[in-house]
């Protein structure tokens, strides 16, 4: 007779939603995060009752001020360490101003160039595959560094 076996828990997994907000001359709105001071995009934890597209709309707005639309999806992204699944999303500005926020200490618009230069390559990557078309991107990271995939 066997032993019975313990139930193994379910993975804990967190989703996230961001956007990568592209203006018509072509620079991205960022913001840098006020508990860390690193340059991300806006975004943050999806509600149980909302949408992916509904999140991300109120994200972009609750961060930065600025409405959007919201076009598709570009990539999904996994922090293996901390079971963050993150959406990432290309949106257009559709009105607003821009303002900080108790989770921004400043929101700028920021040519790829930038982006490249001031944002962690785990983050950058997510703005930069927005831009190529090529999407829907599936990228896996440990916090600091892409994980090839295989």
């Amino acid at each position: 007779m066997s032993q019975p076996q313990e139930a193994t828990p379910p993975p804990l997994h967190s989703v996230s939603v961001a956007g990568v907000v592209v203006r018509e001359d072509g620079r991205l709105l960022a913001i840098r995060r006020a508990d860390n001071g690193t340059w991300e995009l806006p975004g943050g934890i999806l509600e149980l009752d909302e949408t992916p597209e509904a999140g991300v709309a109120r994200e972009v707005l609750e961060e930065t001020g600025i409405h959007v639309e919201v076009d598709e999806l570009t990539g999904v992204y996994k922090n293996m360490t901390r079971g963050v699944v993150a959406l990432v999303f290309r949106c257009k500005p559709a009105g607003g101003t821009e303002r900080t926020s108790s989770e921004s200490s400043a929101v700028s618009w920021l040519t790829p160039d930038e982006v490249s230069e001031c944002m962690a390559e785990v983050y950058a990557v997510r703005l930069l595959d927005a831009l190529d078309g090529n999407g829907p991107h599936v990228r896996s990271h440990d916090g600091k560094h892409l994980i090839p995939a295989g």
